[in-house]
């Protein structure tokens, strides 16, 4: 019995026990957490977020801006300072609070959904292949949420008229006012396709690289363990910090790498400019128009350093909330 125990704690370690609590509670807690975990990835990331928009974002009738991210980073500190890269970021920060936790509010949803189609014992713990989709769950849905707060962050970080020239850097209330007042209440959710698809993709291999990688060091400890009783042990406590950072930054870099071209897809459509002449693109044509200018290479500009800014910020997202939640539950 107690080797069937560490197996099944072992197999989803991060979910942890919460018979007695209300659902009411878990909420609470999960869109508390998860928001401070988000703000404090986002201040991490924000300044590689900043580069690998402004490498997104190039026109295609121009000859490049940027040779690459060292490049990139070298123009927009001569141009604006350090602090320039920062440009922007109250709406990312609003959004890094609303999307992370929306992402482990609606994963919780779904793996309720989950016990709920009589698939698994809620006594069980879920195997890996359905926390991949319970994430994939969670994407779909946040993605309605996010795709609004990243439309204001992309016009921010790369501001453009419809004449092709670059103005000052807008605030988030002009940038609202002007979408509102040229595409209404939809023009918001330009470029949702993308997000969607970045985030049901990207948030299935979010949660389930990070609860992989989780499932595997706990097996490894629990081979390196030289008694029963340090097993069961090993299998109640939480990983060593370092294990957890590992955990957290391969979910990070899984998620960004493997649906990168949606993500410049939309960052296109929502860096053009608003109240032009011609029908803003669909995310097909933006798709069309990017291959045939740049072929395979335009839909990775800017892949390496948000692969490279995923990994710390992902780690730190999991570390606090899931700190948070084994040693401040609510």
């Amino acid at each position: 019995m107690a080797t069937a125990q560490v197996e099944t704690v072992a197999t989803k370690p991060s979910q942890t026990l919460t018979h007695g609590r209300s659902a009411a509670m878990e909420a609470i807690e999960d869109i508390t957490y998860g928001s401070i975990a988000g703000i404090v990835g986002k201040y991490i990331e924000y300044p590689f977020d900043t580069v690998k928009v402004r490498l997104q974002s190039q026109p295609d009738h121009l000859p490049l801006r940027y040779t690459g991210p060292l490049d990139c980073f070298r123009q927009s500190i001569r141009a604006d300072g350090f602090l320039g890269l920062y440009r922007g970021i109250s709406a990312p920060l609003f959004g890094a609070a609303a999307e992370t936790s929306s992402l482990f509010f609606f994963e919780r949803i779904g793996r309720g959904a989950v016990y709920a189609s009589g698939l698994y014992s809620r006594d069980a713990v879920l195997p890996l292949s359905a926390l991949w989709f319970t994430g994939a769950f969670a994407g779909a849905f946040t993605s309605l949420v996010l795709t609004p707060i990243e439309l204001v962050k992309c016009k921010i970080q790369v501001p453009m008229s419809a004449d092709g020239s670059t103005p000052k850097a807008p605030s988030v209330m002009s940038v609202i006012r002007n979408v509102y007042r040229h595409e209404g209440i939809k023009g918001f959710w330009h470029g949702q396709m993308g997000t969607f698809l970045r985030e049901s993709g990207g948030c299935a291999a979010w949660f389930g690289s990070k609860e992989t990688t989780t499932k595997m060091f706990y097996l490894l400890n629990e081979r390196s363990a030289t008694s029963q009783m340090e097993k069961d042990t090993l299998a109640t406590e939480a990983l060593p910090l370092w294990q957890q950072a590992v955990a957290g930054a391969s979910a990070g870099m899984s998620y960004n790498f493997l649906f990168f071209p949606a993500d410049t897809i939309k960052s296109r459509m929502q860096t053009a400019p608003v109240g032009g002449s011609g029908q803003p693109k669909t995310f097909w044509q933006e798709g069309k128009a990017l291959w045939n200018q740049h072929g395979l290479r335009g839909f990775y500009r800017g892949c390496g350093i948000t692969v490279f800014r995923s990994a710390p910020s992902s780690a730190f997202i999991f570390i606090v909330f899931d700190g948070l939640k084994r040693y401040l539950p609510m």
